[in-house]
């Protein structure tokens, strides 16, 4: 069992030791990803570089937790496999964002030359 496997075991483990797949369905998992990321948006809400430079990190890694295990949910009610996932959207990225039209640029791949 990989590192992914694992982690998707446990949370699976503790939220049916709570019966709390009742309340998981896709729209609600979406939902409250979102709800997570805002929440860890917050903590950098109007801070300068500066200040985000020295976050609580113990609160960063919490809501970013959070997050990461919504991810895990809504990747587990699809049964998709995440580590695909990730490879098949970075081929599809690789694409859009060749090397040689992006580096050292934020440009949106439509915008690239």
């Amino acid at each position: 069992m990989n590192d992914i496997e694992t982690i998707t075991k446990h949370i699976v483990e503790f939220r049916n030791e709570r019966n709390w797949a009742q309340f998981h369905n896709a729209k609600d998992l979406a939902l409250a990803l979102s709800i997570e990321a805002a929440e860890l948006n917050e903590l950098f809400l109007w801070k300068t570089p500066a200040e985000v430079e020295v976050l609580n990190r113990e609160r960063v890694a919490e809501e970013l937790a959070d997050v990461l295990v919504y991810a895990f949910f809504i990747a587990e009610k699809y049964d998709f496999d995440i580590q695909e996932i990730i490879m098949q959207k970075m081929i599809k990225n690789a694409a859009k964002y060749p090397v040689e039209k992006s580096r050292n640029l934020a440009t949106k791949y439509t915008d690239l030359a």
